[in-house]
């Protein structure tokens, strides 16, 4: 598949040029050879902006982002006109140097940071991601963090030379199942399954919940006689002390109370012991 060349640009909220500060509130995105101009903004569950800038003045945000709402609306209508005329008359970088002007540095309180490339297979798309990665803030999910564990994991087991022991498999059966990244044996008879588990998320509740999680499918699948003979779930939980912590201690040993062993992601070594068990 042909990759498209786009340009995009952050969009950066900063309300006191005094001490530089800013929080990514949108993304801009130009495909100039689809005359495509795309944007996002960040208007709706805007709490985190207000609260990380509290001395500012009620209503300065939504204000804002109206105003760099209607320009970049303005900019699209105008990409939109952008017809072969304007190319057969030597304006074929017409799009780029609209870019250019629009991310120029200014002191005002939106700012775009320095325009970056990226080859998309579909621009809208493009947009979306580099959205959700710069604003919506996805590396911090726990479907991202725990893919991020399944990775290090499979790293592990192959500088190990036991990958080819360890495949994702469904256990379950036509009612209820769940899906493991690495289990030995096979969905009919699984003799070991590990599953890295983040327990690191900022809302202690949310720790509580998804331990909780996991320890009722462990629970489902033991009743039905679908869980393998051993089961590893591979921890990581907050870095420091207080309520984070205590919350993942308490979805820790809630997991051990189904019986299933338990062990802290960063245990290398005994993780891998597991592993290669007979």
């Amino acid at each position: 598949m042909t990759k498209i060349p786009c340009l995009y640009a952050i969009a950066r909220f900063l309300p006191f040029v005094e001490t530089g500060e800013f929080a990514n509130v949108g993304i801009i995105l130009l495909a100039p050879g689809e005359k495509y101009f795309g944007f996002r903004l960040l208007d709706r569950r805007y709490a985190r902006i207000t609260s990380f800038f509290p001395e500012m003045k009620s209503g300065t945000y939504n204000k804002t982002i109206h105003n760099v709402r209607e320009e970049l609306q303005r900019i699209a209508a105008m990409l939109q006109k952008w017809d072969g005329e304007q190319v057969q008359h030597g304006n074929a970088d017409f799009g780029r140097m609209l870019f250019a002007e629009l991310v120029r540095p200014r002191e005002t309180i939106i700012r775009f940071s320095e325009p970056r490339s990226v080859l998309a297979a579909d621009p809208k798309e493009q947009l979306n991601a580099l959205y959700d990665l710069y604003v919506g803030r996805n590396f911090a999910t726990k479907e991202y963090q725990e893919n991020l564990m399944v990775k290090g994991l499979r790293d592990w087991l192959a500088a190990a030379r036991l990958a080819d022991r360890f495949h994702e498999e469904r256990l379950g059966d036509d009612i209820y199942g769940a899906k493991f990244p690495f289990v030995e044996g096979g969905p009919e008879h699984p003799l070991k399954a590990i599953k890295p588990l983040y327990l690191a998320h900022d809302d202690p509740s949310r720790i509580i919940d998804h331990g909780g999680q996991w320890a009722l499918r462990t629970a489902r699948l033991r009743k039905r006689q679908l869980l393998p003979q051993e089961l590893l779930f591979a921890v990581k939980g907050p870095d420091e002390q207080g309520n984070r912590s205590a919350a993942y201690e308490e979805a820790v040993e809630e997991l051990r109370q189904t019986g299933v062993n338990v062990l802290p992601f960063a245990d290398k070594e005994h993780i891998l012991r597991f592993a290669a068990s007979a």
